[in-house]
C-alpha cells in the first residue's frame, strides 16, 4: 500500500516580486518555489537584500506577488482582493512578531481574542478557548494583566496564544526572539517545539543560526532566489524533561 500524500499547509510556486524604483525595476524575488507540509517547522534565512522580508510579506498575505501562485488549501491567495486577503490574515495565518504587537489597553485574554473580534466570532465558547490558550502558554493566572505588567517573554507568549486562537494553517513567526534575552529565547523556542510536536506548522523568519537550528528545515535566500532548502543537520531539540523544566521556570516567573 502506498502511504497517503502529506497534506500541505502552503504551496508556493514560481513567486516573483518586482518593485519599480524611479525608472529601475528591482526583482526582489525571482521565482521562489517550495512546499510546507502540515506539521513542518521551517526556518527562512538570508542576508539583507536576499528577499526574505518580501517573502515574509507574501506569506503573511500583506502583499501580492508579481507572478506565481501561493496556495492555502485550494485557494490561490496571489489572486485575491484586498478584502479577501484581510480575511485570510484574520482566519488562516497566526502571526508572531518581534515586537509582540499587543494592544496596551487590553488584558491578556482580550489580546488573545483580537483575531476573533475581527472575524465577528466573540462568544462565551471563544472566551473559554482564549482562557485555555493563556493557560497553555503559562499565563492562566495573568488573564487580567495588561501588556505593560508583563515581561517581554510573557508578552511573546500572549502573542503565541493569540496566533493559535483561529486554528491557523500555519504560524508565521517574524524574528520572534529578536527582542528577548538568551534565557527567554530558550523559553519561547521550547514552546514552539512543543507546539510543533503537537502538530502545529511553523514558518519562522530569523537571521540567527542559534535560533534556526531548532527548526526541522532551513530555506536560505540570496538575491531573490532559494540557495538552500534542506533538513537541519544536527537539529537542536529540547528533551521532554527540559521542556517541563523551562515551562516550570516560566510559570514561576509569572507568579512573581
Amino acid at each position: 500500500m502506498n502511504a497517503s500524500p502529506k497534506k500541505m499547509a502552503a504551496i508556493i510556486s514560481g513567486l516573483q516580486k518586482h518593485y519599480v524604483l524611479k525608472s529601475e525595476t528591482v526583482r526582489a524575488l525571482r521565482g521562489v518555489s517550495f512546499e510546507v507540509p502540515e506539521g513542518d517547522y521551517v526556518a527562512i534565512m538570508g542576508p539583507s537584500g536576499s528577499g526574505k522580508s518580501t517573502l515574509l510579506n507574501l506569506l503573511g498575505c500583506l502583499d501580492r506577488p508579481t507572478h506565481g501562485s501561493f496556495l492555502l488549501g485550494d485557494d490561490d491567495v496571489a489572486t485575491m482582493t484586498d478584502d479577501e486577503l484581510s480575511a485570510i490574515r484574520a482566519s488562516r495565518i497566526g502571526f508572531v512578531f518581534q515586537s509582540y504587537n499587543l494592544i496596551p489597553q487590553l488584558s491578556v485574554v482580550e489580546n488573545i481574542e483580537v483575531p476573533l473580534y475581527y472575524k465577528g466570532t466573540l462568544n462565551s465558547e471563544s472566551r473559554k478557548r482564549s482562557i485555555g490558550l493563556a493557560a497553555m502558554v503559562g499565563l492562566g493566572d495573568r488573564l487580567g494583566h495588561r501588556p505593560t505588567q508583563l515581561s517581554g517573554g510573557q508578552q511573546q507568549r500572549v502573542a503565541i496564544a493569540r496566533s493559535l486562537v483561529n486554528d491557523p494553517y500555519f504560524i508565521l513567526a517574524d524574528e520572534a526572539t529578536g527582542n528577548l534575552d538568551s534565557v527567554t529565547t530558550e523559553e519561547i523556542l521550547a514552546l514552539f517545539q512543543r507546539l510543533n510536536d503537537e502538530g502545529r506548522t511553523i514558518i519562522m523568519v530569523t537571521h540567527e543560526d542559534e535560533v534556526s537550528v531548532h527548526a526541522k528545515r532551513v530555506i536560505r535566500l540570496r538575491d531573490g532566489e532559494i540557495q538552500v532548502d534542506e533538513p537541519i543537520k544536527n537539529r537542536q531539540v529540547f528533551t521532554e524533561e527540559q521542556i517541563k523544566e523551562i515551562s516550570k521556570n516560566a510559570s514561576s516567573e509569572s507568579e512573581e
